[in-house]
């Protein structure tokens, strides 16, 4: 027995060491990987800028509350917000303490309790995101859950409008389903739902843990449908792998969240926020973004070209670098034959290879996953 409970399955991969787009395991055995850490590791592993950021800030002070101003959290607020066209930042710890911090200050907000969120959706692992999630799979065996959370199909504006009402506090949504299985949302679904919050007093809040901070080319995915969010929740690649997560809201949401309404020991740490500071400047620089726009064009049209004639193929889809492949089943074994050929990707759903390589990956490397799929699935699904 390991001393851990057994939450996660684990891979038969242990990590010695990465740096840019490549880890290491124990026994020397390098790996293309195209999982950043599950889309947190934008800017690759080992980040020269974020590095140098992290040991100033060790050199100084590590933890001292947030009962203390730090001007370094005024500074990361500023960039986050002007960087999303919002107002405000309360800094968490993780994706999912980003976005139950979105449903406590919507729900306060409007004096309203239900949420609309969407099937396949994935928000955290807390009791309130879960509830939030739209994958039953998620809450099995921990009984009811939060009654305030309706769920309807994504891109499906009918069944969104029969939900509508003036009892709803907010619409929340993945602009990009990650976990569901890399479902894209519709701009003119996108655009209704914000036109339907305005009509009836709710919040549009938009989950960007997994899709912001310059993963589809833009600081923010809802950004590529020119809306105008409520409420933006950002965490994974905020940090470049150091543990934060932001709620950033509008002006008018201030009041709402004032001294003693939320908290959290550990948010907006020192070291964190010194690493979220480095990691932004370098992401939100224009002309980084739109390397990010031309990889990922570049990234797609090659999985298609190259797997046009794989027949398990149905489709490929994403934006920016974060694309799924969609089989015909399952994917659990294609992952691991995968790591066996030196590339670490990851599932989205049953049936959906998810690829969300750094946003520094170059065309080689690139090309080098491309290849390492397509041998695979020949391998596996054509000669066998």
């Amino acid at each position: 027995m390991s001393g851990l409970f057994p939450t996660y399955a684990r891979w038969e991969v242990e990590p010695a060491k990465a740096i840019g787009s490549y880890l290491y395991d124990k026994n020397d055995k390098k790996y293309l990987d195209f999982t950043s850490g599950i889309g947190v590791c934008n800017l690759g592993h080992q980040p020269e800028a974020v590095k140098k950021a992290v040991q100033i800030q060790l050199d100084q002070f590590w933890h001292v509350s947030n009962l203390f101003p730090q001007e370094k959290q005024v500074l990361a607020a500023k960039m986050l917000a002007d960087a999303a066209g919002l107002e405000a930042v309360f800094f968490a710890n993780s994706g999912a303490e980003a976005n139950e911090g979105a449903i406590k200050l919507a729900r306060k907000a409007t004096g309203r309790t239900k949420i609309i969120t969407f099937q396949q959706s994935f928000h955290g692992r807390t009791f309130a995101t879960m509830s939030a999630t739209g994958q039953d799979k998620i809450k099995e065996g921990y009984g009811n859950m939060l009654e305030s959370f309706v769920y309807v199909p994504y891109n499906d504006i009918t069944s969104l409008k029969a939900e509508m009402s003036h009892e709803v506090a907010a619409i929340m949504l993945e602009v990009i389903q990650g976990e569901g299985g890399i479902h894209v949302g519709e701009e003119p679904f996108l655009k209704e739902v914000e036109k339907l919050c305005k009509e009836y007093g709710a919040l549009f809040v938009i989950d960007e843990i997994q899709t912001g901070i310059g993963r589809t080319g833009k600081p923010f995915a809802f950004q590529q449908y020119d809306l105008s969010p409520d409420i933006v929740t950002s965490a994974k690649g905020l940090g470049s792998g150091f543990p934060i997560g932001a709620v950033i809201g509008t002006e008018k949401l201030v009041t709402f969240f004032g001294p003693g309404s939320h908290g959290s020991t550990f948010g907006g740490n020192p070291v964190s926020i010194s690493a979220a500071i480095a990691t932004m400047e370098e992401i939100f620089a224009p002309e980084f973004l739109e390397s990010v726009v031309q990889k990922g064009e570049y990234t797609k049209s090659l999985l298609e070209q190259e797997l046009k004639d794989i027949s398990v193929v149905k489709e490929i889809r994403g934006s920016g670098l974060m694309i799924g492949v969609e089989l015909q089943h399952s994917v659990g074994s294609l992952l691991k034959d995968l790591r066996e050929s030196g590339l670490l990707a990851l599932p989205a759903g049953e049936n959906v290879l998810r690829l969300l390589p750094p946003l520094t990956a170059t065309e080689e490397q690139i090309n080098e996953a491309v290849h390492i799929i397509k041998a695979v699935l020949h391998k596996s699904y054509i000669t066998a």
